[in-house]
Formats: structure tokens, sequence, C-alpha cells
């Protein structure tokens, strides 16, 4: 492919709008708010481009409003799930052919209609169905959403674009084939930019999808959908299905035409699905790529040189935006003894002003974690930290879950470095901090790169330029998106690829020409315009 062919628009950002009170975008966000909750939803599964029903159906409740029904879904079998591999393999030859340019002006309209009419929509169904705020819908539902399809089509053209050397006689290209198969993508609750980039970029390159999305963001899901059909994307490319895990997973590894798998969500499904993997190995007409972007336990690390009040902001917004349900949230901090008075005073005073409530409620900025399963969770962990020596609650300590799924903020002091909510992922908004001795950095930092089995998001904190060189480097691997100065979440597409090592993925970074690369098998073809006709060499000749 030349470059510059076809002219692909440069991807930029999508800019976050405010909704600022005044604003016509508050007036329309509240108005699709209020739509949606007017009406029950009817969710079917989409496969080979027909809704499938089927006799069992499921309740969709807001985590934050336990007493309203938002609608309910189509539970599905395994009998669902092959039907969406039939239709992958069905529509895979069409797709496959159709040309690169074809596939990327579905996928920049996918962005155009997002951020356009479906723009408000898709906001308020992450609201109601996953408890974010105007603010953290906004960031993700409808920026980052509209960031991946417009970066991958960018990307996409510079795989293409990228050629081999030829020389005069000959003309060497590679071709970036689709895997030889389907691509199955499981997709998480927390993020719906994220729910709708796993099926989309191997689609981008030309492969078929089986999609199955956590049943906990099937409500935003379905909006997702709604929009790849109306851009345009044909029936069979990417199929929708609704069933539990294990039978997706049973199902679709056993077939033998899985070549990818493309995931996010947690560290032992994520092994689970490899082992499984790999012993069906021998099944597999390929061998299937293995995509994921698994947990986090995500640090922020203030040096004896840091500004106290930038740390304290870190630690409440890193940790407590959407109620810390972000695999990059910050959950165990570290911070030195001669600034953690300040610190935790900065602190304390921000969470005494936090509201937390239901989203339509703008002033709110926490809501509700996403399911009673969670809320246990993160209960059972403060209710632990109350009852050990070692630890202090600062802030927060309570839960309730009477109408909605509401944890508070809360943050633990502790004198153990491994206490257990310094130690495993919690995914809630609890945030543990160990107070070390200012003069005991370096012991400190091999605490920190010890203590966790994750390499996520990890921030640090420190106004010394010298010493921000030695953190950087000294903790290289613990984590594959670092902060200097800033909070370990928020990462945007484009500006900061996305993806960690060690339990926490392959660090394919998620929204990058890396990630992209995942999705094609490259076949190199040399063309010999004047073949030889003869096998002698020169140097076999006579002296």
């Amino acid at each position: 492919m030349p470059k510059g062919f076809f002219n692909v628009p440069k991807a930029v950002n999508e800019p976050v709008r405010s909704y600022a009170p005044g604003t016509k975008d508050r007036e329309e966000l509240k108005k699709a708010l209020k739509e949606l909750k007017s009406k029950q939803v009817e969710i079917p599964m989409v496969i080979g481009g027909k809704d499938v029903k089927t006799d069992k159906k499921v309740d969709i409740h807001p985590p934050h409003e336990l007493a309203h029904t938002l609608g309910h879904y189509y539970q599905g079998s395994a009998k669902e799930v092959n039907m969406a591999i039939d239709a992958a393999m069905e529509a895979k030859e069409k797709w496959a052919a159709t040309p690169w340019h074809e596939r990327a002006a579905i996928f920049l309209k996918v962005a155009d209609l997002l951020t356009g009419p479906y723009r408000y929509k898709m906001n308020a169904a992450a609201m109601l169905g996953t408890s974010k705020t105007a603010h953290q819908a906004e960031i993700e539902t409808a920026c980052e959403f509209a960031d991946f399809m417009r970066f991958g089509v960018e990307y996409m053209t510079k795989i293409y674009e990228e050629q081999p050397v030829s020389d005069k006689n000959t003309w060497n290209r590679v071709e970036y084939r689709p895997l030889e198969g389907f691509v199955f993508a499981l997709t998480p609750f927390n993020f719906t930019a994220i729910t709708a980039n796993l099926p989309a970029a191997p689609a981008m390159m030309g492969n078929t999808v089986v999609w199955k999305p956590s049943k906990l963001n099937i409500y935003s899901a379905n909006v997702v959908m709604e929009i790849f059909r109306e851009a345009g994307l044909p029936d069979g490319v990417i199929n929708l299905v609704f069933a539990s895990g294990p039978v997706v997973a049973d199902t679709v590894f056993a077939s033998p035409d899985f070549a990818g798998f493309h995931f996010t969500g947690s560290t032992p499904v994520f092994q689970q699905s490899w082992k499984k993997i790999g012993d069906n190995i021998t099944k597999y007409k390929t061998y299937p790529r293995i995509v994921g972007e698994t947990g986090g336990k995500d640090y922020i690390f203030a040096s004896p040189k840091a500004d106290a009040k930038a740390v304290a902001t870190a630690m409440v917004r890193g940790a407590f935006e959407y109620q810390g349900q972000k695999c990059s949230a910050a959950s165990r901090t570290y911070l030195p003894g001669n600034l953690a008075d300040e610190i935790f005073k900065y602190v304390k005073e921000d969470v005494s002003t936090i509201k937390q409530g239901s989203p339509e409620d703008f002033s709110n900025f926490l809501c509700a974690v996403i399911d009673e399963s969670a809320f246990d969770k993160h209960a059972a962990a403060i209710d632990m930290a109350k009852e050990d020596s070692s630890c202090e609650i600062i802030a927060g300590g309570g839960y309730d879950k009477s109408k909605g799924y509401f944890i508070e903020p809360t943050v633990i002091k502790t004198t153990n470095p491994k206490f257990y909510s310094m130690e495993e992922e919690l995914f809630g908004p609890v945030l543990t901090v160990y107070v070390y001795d200012e003069n005991k950095v370096d012991e400190t930092l091999d605490i920190l790169d010890n203590t966790s089995i994750y390499g996520l998001t990890g921030a640090i904190f420190t106004q010394d330029r010298y010493e921000i060189d030695y953190l950087t480097k000294r903790l290289v691997n613990t984590a594959g998106n670092f902060y200097v100065n800033d909070k370990p979440t928020g990462a945007i597409v484009g500006q900061q690829p996305f993806g960690g090592a060690r339990g926490s993925g392959t660090n394919d970074k998620a929204g990058s020409m890396l990630n992209q690369l995942r999705w094609v098998s490259a076949r190199s073809i040399k063309e010999n315009f004047v073949p030889a006709k003869d096998y002698r060499y020169p140097y076999m000749e006579d002296e």
C-alpha cells in the first residue's frame, strides 16, 4: 500500500466534555438517563446478524439502585456459542477479502456515530448499568472508545505501510493476513471502551470474532453492538453471545478453528484459560494468539522529597475514582515518615468532602461497586483491617447494601507492609498505606518490588530530578505503565499505550500498533521479474 493511500484521516484524541452546570451536554445527558430509565430494554444475542433469544431471561439492575430494573438479557448455552463460531467462520472469507480501507471506513464511522448521535445514550448506559459518574463515563465510554477506533485505523495503515526492501530484479512485499480461524473476545465490566475494542481490534485487521461480554456489562454492550450494526459492520463479523464463562470457554477452546484470544479480566480466569488452551493445543489448526490484560496491585511511592499535596490528591483520585474498579487504580501507597502526617491530613480533608450515591446526582464523586460479590469482598477486607492490631482506619470504613452496593472510600494505615490488602487485589475503593522510615528508601523499594505478583501501573512522587531517574530505573519491572508525579490511572489511547507484565498480562498494549500486530499473520512474497535459467554460479566456471 503506497504511503498516504486514500488519505486516511489523522487520528486525534476525542475532547472530553465537562457536563458542567448550565451546559447543553449536561441537559442532554440527563435527558438520556431519564429516557433509558423510563423503559425496560430487551437484549438478545446477535449471531450472524440475527437477534437470538432463549427461554431464559436475566434481569439487569443498576448497582446503585437495586429496586429498579433496566431490562433483561437472554441467557445462552453451548448451542448459541457454537452458532456464533459457525457464523464467524462463514463470514470469514468475505470479510478477510474486504479491502482494508472499507474495513477502516466502518470503524471510523463507529467513532463518529459514538461521539455524535450516540454519545449521551452510550454514556447514560454506562452510568446506569455500571454505576459510573458522568465524568468517568465520558472519559472512557465516549472518548476512549472513539480513540480506540480512530487510532486503531491509523495503526492499521502504518502496519500495512511497513514493507521490505526490493532490488532491481525482485519485488518483495509482506501481506498482513488475518489469523486462520476466529478470535474469541472476553471483555470486562469496568470499561465499555475495552468492551468495544477487544472485539473491534481483531475485526479491524480482517478477523471474525465471537464476543462474550461480562454479564455485568451487557447493558452497555448492547449499545456498542447497536453502533457497530448501524456503522455497517457485516453480519457474522462480530457475534455477541451471553452464556456462562465456563460454558463459553469450554466450547470455544475446543474448536479446531480457535485462532486468538483477546482478554481483559482477572488473573485467575486468564491463567485458567491459558491452561485450557494448552491442554487443547494439538486440536488447533494454528497456534492461537493469546493477548491478555489482567489484574493489578498498583502503587504510589512518595519519596521524602515529594510534594505532599500532590501525593494526597493522587491518592484520592487514583484510589477512589470509579470506586477503585480500574485495573490501574492505586491500592497500595508508600509514604515517608517525614511527610506522612501532612499527607494524611490532606487525604482526610478530601475524603470528608466526598459525596457518594447515584450517578444521576452529578455532585457525587463515588457511586456503587458492581455487584454483591464485590461488595462482600471489600466489606470483609475492611473488617479484617478493623480487627488487626497492625492497622488503623484513617478515613471511611463504612458500607451499606440496603439500596445499592455502597462501600465508603476507605484508607487503611498499616505497620505491616505484607498485610492482606497490601498484597491482594481488591478492585474497590480501599487504599492501604504503609509509612516507611524516610532513611530507608532502598529497603522500602525492595518491599514494593517483591510484595505483589502484578506489574500493571505505578506512580512515583519526588521533586528531585536525579531521584526521578533513579526510581524509574530501580522500579523498571514493577509497572508496564509508569507515572512520574501523577496518579497511576487515566492512560489515553495514542499517548500512554496500556498494559503490564508479571501477573498483569502479556503487555501487548491495547490501543497501540503492538496490539494490532497480534491479530495478523504475515506472509512474505517475493516476485522475481527475471528468473534464472541456468543452475550454475560464476564460481563454478573453469579458470
